[in-house]
């Protein structure tokens, strides 16, 4: 039968990502729709500690951030419209009490840090080469937080620079940690304010930028999210409203072939096994008094119980309260 689509077969990577791995990823806003899929399937993980980060200057100086024990982001903060903020960081960390926000930050990072030294695997997800860069300073920024326009210029990382960034944050990493497996991935996500070819243009820099890392470095690997949604699915219909960002159909097919990627045979069969039991939580009953779903509800405590015996590292404290009366 002639198929009416092009399908990117989904090839092992050299490495496998399991539940007795820590993973800590980070970027932009698709790391987020990875990070979710994660959590539900009990991984232990931890994400994006800058909140949402797009481009691999910003993404690289995290990383050094992290590998700093000491942290005090308070002379870093600045004032914009009543919030303080950091340059560093996503909006979520700004607040109108400056130690407010230095406290989220230096929580977050020790969190982070701490995270870190036992973290094994690492996702970097790569959402634009096009970086703002304050004038006065010459400082990239991860976040803008709406200042005017006329403080930054606005320009596109080469390839070189994007790759020499990215290095310089990973070599100490793996030298300190050699366990360590780093997965590349570009954001299928579209940045189009500055334009069609433009986003293009930026996409290609972060393409050949993981392309060079992984000839370079064997210790990571490439993804290809950005490629299953514009050249597998190819269609709209893959598209959330705003025909930027992927759809949960988009995301779940890119989330299986993650799967297929990453996950060895026996992580995958305990997968399914631990959607089950969260399907079943997320039932409500009409009769929850009933005989019936009583009988139910000890039916998945036993499974639960039978999961957690052979995988006792797994939390299902949350699943556990729904079936206890």
């Amino acid at each position: 039968m002639k198929t009416f689509r092009t399908i990117l077969p989904a090839h092992r990577a050299p490495f496998d990502i399991a539940h007795t791995d820590r993973v800590l990823l980070i970027g932009s806003c698709f790391t987020e729709h990875i990070c979710e899929r994660l959590v539900e399937a009990k991984f232990p993980i931890l994400t994006n500690p800058n909140g949402i980060v797009y481009n691999p200057v910003s993404i690289a100086r995290s990383l050094h951030a992290l590998q700093q024990p000491d942290f005090d982001s308070k002379n870093d903060l600045f004032q914009q419209q009543g919030l303080w903020h950091s340059w560093e960081h996503h909006s979520r960390f700004s607040h109108p009490d400056r130690d407010t926000a230095a406290e989220k930050i230096t929580v977050a990072h020790r969190q982070a840090a701490a995270f870190l030294k036992t973290a094994n695997r690492l996702l970097i997800t790569l959402g634009t080469a096009d970086v703002f860069v304050l004038r006065d300073t010459g400082q990239v920024v991860a976040n803008n937080h709406k200042v005017p326009a006329n403080r930054f210029e606005q320009r596109r990382l080469s390839v070189v620079e994007t790759v020499d960034a990215l290095a310089e944050a990973l070599l100490p990493l793996q030298a300190a940690m050699p366990d360590l497996r780093v997965v590349l991935t570009v954001s299928p996500v579209r940045h189009l304010r500055t334009g069609f070819v433009e986003n293009q243009r930026s996409k290609a820099v972060l393409v050949l930028a993981c392309a060079e890392l992984c000839e370079r470095f064997d210790f990571a690997h490439y993804f290809p999210a950005y490629e299953l949604l514009l050249d597998d699915l190819r269609d709209y219909r893959f598209y959330a409203a705003d025909m930027i960002h992927p759809a949960d159909t988009a995301v779940d097919y890119i989330w299986e072939q993650f799967s297929e990627t990453y996950f060895s045979r026996e992580t995958q069969h305990l997968l399914e096994r631990i959607a089950k039991i969260s399907a079943a939580a997320r039932h409500r009953p009409f009769h929850p008094e009933s005989p019936e779903h009583r009988a139910f509800a000890r039916q998945q405590l036993e499974q639960i119980g039978q999961l957690s015996a052979e995988h006792p590292h797994l939390d299902f404290e949350g699943e556990k309260s729904v079936f206890v009366f």
